[in-house]
């Protein structure tokens, strides 16, 4: 029993469902963490290396990020233990495997994240008809493609500033995880005037002073190319992103990447958090302790599951960025403000606020 309910707080998670189906060598885990406000949405992610317990914290950051925009949707996620750069046809395979495994949680609503896209949301509604983040031509508003979630960041990046003495303008900033997330937040704040000094991803780093060519490099990574192959004067291995001196540091990649061992390394005065817990409790200690302000995950990256909630609700692409700029430039000024007051981290903040809103919710539910 212990094993069992190892994971356990007054919130959830409400169920862990574990997949196996051997003939498509499907192993998954699906993790409903408290539904409260509403049916959980949260991301499908697709690695070698997920765990229970990466998905666990996943799906509470979801819980926490669905409540504190103030959406009517818990949390929740899964993982599928597979390699995401496998063929077509057996990818088409897991995803469908996987759809038909969850089609009586009805409780839960799929959508993409690492390791899968909108044509696999696709294969995913043609088996259970519910998914976020569908290809337009189904009526979907793929967020990825918009980069609804780096347009939150750098909304939450705004709202930031001031508590930090910086101004955009001629900001260097370096992106840990130059993906789907990564390159939008560097695309979106190079366009209000900053400098993409460093970029990563599971390859190398790219260094530049002067600043990288962020349109050029978009273009390579959505190519199929890497950070490796990419033309550029300096270039380093992929963890030494964390020492490049920047202004704005924003890890967009796996979890846990900022901890104990490195933080101090970090030479920055604002962290973006645009991945899904980036940092140990630890790092976020270490850094608020150096005056360096962290932006937590669930208040900063909520633009890809508000455009997702926006989509299944039947709004449009313009309400998405309305709708992400007015909740998570109000989240961020809110935690903020009352992180300084209280003098606290703004994680602790944010994670008062959003579970003082899943109460709320949970007090008109019959059972709670």
């Amino acid at each position: 029993m212990k094993d069992m309910f190892q994971f356990a707080d007054a919130l959830g998670p409400a169920k862990i469902v574990h997949h196996h189906v051997p003939d498509v060598r499907l192993r998954a885990v699906v993790v409903i963490d408290n539904i409260a406000c509403g049916p959980a949405i949260g991301g499908v992610r697709m690695a070698v290396d997920v765990s229970v317990e990466e998905c666990v914290r996943l799906a509470r950051a979801m819980t926490l990020k669905n409540a504190a925009a103030g959406l009517p949707h818990g949390g929740g996620k899964s993982v599928l233990v597979a390699d995401p750069r496998m063929s077509p046809a057996d990818k088409e395979r897991v995803i469908r495997a996987f759809a038909c495994a969850i089609r009586d949680l009805v409780e839960y609503i799929p959508g993409p994240d690492m390791g899968t896209d909108e044509p696999c949301m696709a294969l995913v509604r043609d088996e259970i008809g519910r998914a976020v983040g569908l290809p337009p031509v189904l009526g979907g508003i793929p967020l990825d493609a918009i980069g609804a979630t780096g347009f939150g960041l750098v909304v939450a990046i705004e709202a930031a500033l001031p508590h930090c003495g910086l101004a955009l303008q001629g900001a260097r900033v370096a992106v840990q995880g130059f993906g789907a997330v990564g390159r939008h937040a560097a695309r979106f704040l190079t366009e209000k005037g900053a400098l993409l000094v460093a970029a990563a991803d599971s390859s190398a780093c790219l260094y530049d002073a002067s600043g990288l060519d962020v349109a050029d490099l978009c273009r390579h990574k959505l190519a199929g190319g890497s950070l490796a192959d990419y033309a550029v004067s300096e270039r380093r291995v992929p963890d030494a992103i964390v020492d490049v001196p920047c202004d704005i540091w924003i890890p967009a990649a796996r979890p846990d990447v900022l901890n104990g061992s490195n933080a101090t390394r970090l030479q920055a005065k604002l962290v973006a958090q645009g991945a899904n817990i980036p940092a140990t409790a630890e790092a976020e200690a270490l850094l608020h302790a150096r005056e360096i302000l962290v932006l937590p995950d669930f208040i900063a990256n909520a633009g890809g599951v508000i455009c997702a909630a926006i989509e299944y609700h039947g709004g449009t692409e313009a309400e998405v960025f309305a709708t992400i700029a007015n909740k998570i430039g109000r989240n961020t000024r809110e935690v903020l403000e009352n992180a300084a007051r209280t003098r606290r981290l703004p994680r602790s903040a944010a994670v008062a606020m959003a579970e003082g809103r899943v109460r709320q919710a949970a007090a008109y539910r019959r059972w709670r």
